[in-house]
């Protein structure tokens, strides 16, 4: 009787342990799952709407560099000779030229009664029985009787693009039910540019347009994909994407039908009709596309008369965010499992009488849910299954010790790689249209034929040094996007004489003497030359900010083996200076991102968070050494066997 007593009461606590896992863990995931996919629905939300709002950046970007193609054709000496000579051979050459370098479908010069001149195509030379412009050409029209420039969206008649160009023409048929009449126009994104008799008269003499089909483009729509999402990482299956509508139809996309075709001159629904053309919203939604279920953001686009013509749109495949959820469904479900274990064995050990143990263990479990991650568990105990519980309850803190020291790390990481794309971003906004700028007009001086060598000379370093401030730009962007190098052989010993020479003239201001010492045989480098170059053009910058007048730069390199990982040989390269040295509290923060012992102003605190970036993703490392009142010393050692990422 006594045995079976124990039984029943082993079978009951058995019992009433696994009711309770399993009625907590099934309301756990009934709940969680609830939580769970409105977080998913939000990220994908919040996903598609700045992937939208990147394409649109795409697309306006697009507008301005057709603008600044024609803006830049229209100024030159050479075109304007050709075209108040009425030189026709020139001028064609000339289109053909910037129709094929700006990437155009199509360009022309028209009068200033809007009578065509000369076009790219087979139509180069209008005939006289040709259409008057009023009747076709909607861009050139625009600047000829408001005679300013003019650049943005437009729809093109058919018979405009017969006359440009009849292959053109056959690009905007569709062949869905539902969608006639849309082959008589097309949408496009163009650019007129007026010419004037001179520069002070404000008389029209003609216009230069030009610009590019978007139906059945694939370019621009491709290119947004890749500005917002990496391929590598998304299956062609659920790959998301980038929708260009005239009016409801589909004329540029790359969604695919059921036979793999993109879906070209299907339309849109209805009710994303009615709410981004006729409400000209902004919308963001779930909707069933080419089979399967899609967030989806859409908003409209306008011409350069304010018209909305057509919409740009962004679908994302559910299962990119429903695979997400489904894993961590799974762990919760497992979860609840072995919890259910537990409770077998919780029983067992209740009834055997050995609850002092399990109470300690217990109460250190929940110091761990607490956050304490060294609880007390008592003296081990003599009964070998309460030994092995205690020893792997060890086991597991100190796991957890470790998993939350990476944890750590990697949400540090993942918080500086944010900050540096945020940076990123707004510095190519902020940059990039000045230094259009500073190009156009710096081509404009150096066309002249008055200007001295020494002049010449000094616009020619501004247009390179101007072109390596853009490679820098782009370099940051690509960086804090986790995009792939672009990898050559490169001897450093002259990319560091290269560099050198670009900041020797600051320094000989500042008083300061850069010495360069290069190690003998080294081997080439596979290494990114252009982030590489900012990376040692950073250092030395470094250097010479905390130097004084008469104190020195020494740079040198020379064959090292990695501090991180011994046994690999590569390349060490060194920056020291005689400067005021860096504080040892500050050591240990120099590389986190806006972190900066500069004055307000002085600088922004990233360049050694992004040069540690490029460094790593060479597979490489950097370390400093300082001492207060001595000066600093920089380490960079890059492999010699491999470099770049990883494959």
């Amino acid at each position: 009787m006594r045995i079976q007593a124990i039984h029943s009461t082993r079978f009951k606590l058995i019992v009433n342990f696994l009711v309770v896992c399993f009625l907590v863990g099934g309301t756990s995931l009934f709940i969680g799952g609830h939580l769970l996919y409105n977080a998913v629905v939000r990220e994908a939300e919040s996903q598609v709407k700045l992937a939208l709002s990147a394409t649109r950046d795409v697309y306006n970007t697009q507008i301005r560099y057709v603008n600044v193609a024609l803006n830049i054709t229209s100024l030159g000496s050479g075109f304007r000779t050709a075209f108040f000579e009425h030189d026709i051979a020139d001028l064609r050459t000339r289109l053909e030229r910037l129709k094929q370098h700006a990437g155009l479908d199509f360009v022309g010069v028209v009068t200033a009664t809007g009578q065509p001149l000369c076009r790219t195509g087979p139509n180069a030379v209008p005939g006289t029985t040709e259409p008057a412009l009023s009747v076709d050409n909607t861009i050139a029209r625009y600047v000829t009787s408001h005679k300013e420039a003019v650049a943005g969206t437009v729809v093109l008649p058919r018979s405009f693009l017969h006359i440009e160009n009849p292959d053109l023409a056959e690009r905007i048929q569709f062949y869905s039910t539902g969608t006639e009449g849309r082959d008589m126009a097309c949408l496009a994104i163009a650019a007129a540019i007026p010419v004037f008799e001179n520069t002070s008269s404000g008389e029209i003499a003609g216009a230069l347009y030009g610009g590019i089909v978007l139906n059945q483009s694939t370019d621009l729509v491709d290119m947004a994909r890749k500005t917002f999402f990496l391929d590598e990482i998304q299956k062609k299956i659920d790959a998301p994407t980038v929708t260009l509508f005239f009016d409801d139809v589909r004329v540029a996309t790359n969604m695919t039908d059921e036979k793999g075709l993109r879906a070209i001159g299907t339309r849109a629904p209805e009710t994303v009709r009615q709410d981004v053309l006729t409400m000209g919203k902004q919308i963001t939604t779930r909707l069933p596309l080419a089979g399967k279920w899609h967030m989806a953001a859409y908003q409209p686009i306008e011409d350069i008369l304010g018209r909305r013509v057509g919409m740009m749109g962004i679908a994302v495949p559910e299962s990119t965010y429903t695979g997400v959820q489904k894993k961590i469904f799974f762990f919760f479900l497992l979860a609840t499992c072995i919890g259910a274990c537990v409770a077998i064995g919780m029983g067992y050990l209740l009834a055997y009488q050995i609850m002092r143990p399990i109470h300690r263990l217990i109460k250190a479990s929940q110091e761990v849910s607490e956050g304490s991650l060294a609880p007390d568990i008592g003296a081990i105990s003599r009964d070998p299954e309460i030994a092995i519980l205690q020893k792997t309850f060890q086991h597991m803190i100190e796991k957890m010790k470790q998993r939350r020291m990476e944890s750590q790390d990697k949400i540090f990481q993942s918080e500086k790689q944010a900050s540096v794309g945020r940076l990123a971003a707004g510095v190519a906004h902020e940059i990039n249209n000045p230094l259009t700028g500073v190009l156009t007009y710096t081509h404009m001086l150096l066309r002249r034929n008055d200007l001295a060598d020494d002049v010449r000379s000094d616009l020619t370093v501004i247009v390179e040094s101007t072109e390596r401030v853009r490679k820098i730009v782009k370099g940051l962007l690509d960086f804090s996007r986790q995009t792939r190098l672009d990898p050559e052989a490169t001897e450093i010993n002259r990319l560091i004489e290269a560099t050198v020479k670009l900041i020797e003239n600051q320094a000989l201001i500042k008083g300061v003497a850069i010495h360069f010492h290069p190690g003998e045989s080294l081997p080439a480098l596979v290494i990114d030359r252009s982030q590489m170059q900012s990376v040692l053009l950073n250092m030395i910058i470094n250097a010479l900010d905390a130097s004084e007048p008469s104190d020195t730069i020494e740079i040198a390199t020379a064959m090292a083996r990695s501090a991180g990982a011994p046994g690999r040989n590569g390349v060490e390269i060194t920056v020291a200076d005689t400067g005021c040295g860096i504080p040892p509290e500050n050591l240990d923060k120099l590389f986190d991102p806006f972190f900066s012992t500069k004055e307000v102003g002085k600088g922004t605190g990233l360049g050694l968070s992004v040069s540690f970036g490029i460094v790593k993703e060479h597979n490489g490392n950097i370390r400093v050494q300082s001492e207060v009142g001595v000066g600093s010393t920089f380490f960079i050692w890059l492999p010699v066997e491999t470099t770049g990422q990883e494959k």
